[in-house]
């Protein structure tokens, strides 16, 4: 899912149920022809790790070469903390500072309508929380 803000607020959505590594880049090109992207703000956990790593590879890589900024957010702000879907049966769900993988219906993701309320930050590495195996 991306959302495109201007002045903090969102103005358009865009989602695929392609996996990251088919659709970002497509996506990206496309939004680079239209608009002048200028920050570029991606959740960086939780998530398969396959796909945080090759979200930040793809959305980094970008930033530096457009120059636009670059930040990280934890899915968590962005869906209020609650659950989310990790796979078929499981969900990643935090309780206080502690994210585990539970049998919990996940709450459908959603990105906020207005930026401001988030917590940016510049560390962008992905936080895969659960280790490959």
């Amino acid at each position: 899912m991306v959302g495109l803000y201007e002045n903090d607020v969102k103005f358009k959505e865009i989602s695929t149920q392609d996996h990251v590594s088919e659709a970002l880049i497509e996506i990206l090109e496309e939004l680079d022809k239209e608009y002048n992207i200028q920050k570029i703000i991606y959740a960086n956990t939780p998530g398969s790790f396959m796909g945080l790593k090759v979200a930040y590879v793809i959305l980094k890589t970008f930033c530096e070469v457009r120059g636009c900024e670059f930040y990280a957010v934890s899915g968590f702000d962005l869906n209020e903390n609650n659950p989310i879907r990790a796979n078929k049966k499981l969900s990643f769900v935090k309780y206080d500072n502690k994210i585990v993988l539970e049998e919990k219906e996940p709450v459908k993701f959603k990105l906020p309508q207005i930026l401001d309320k988030l917590k940016l930050n510049s560390d962008t590495l992905p936080d895969y929380i659960i280790q490959a195996v």
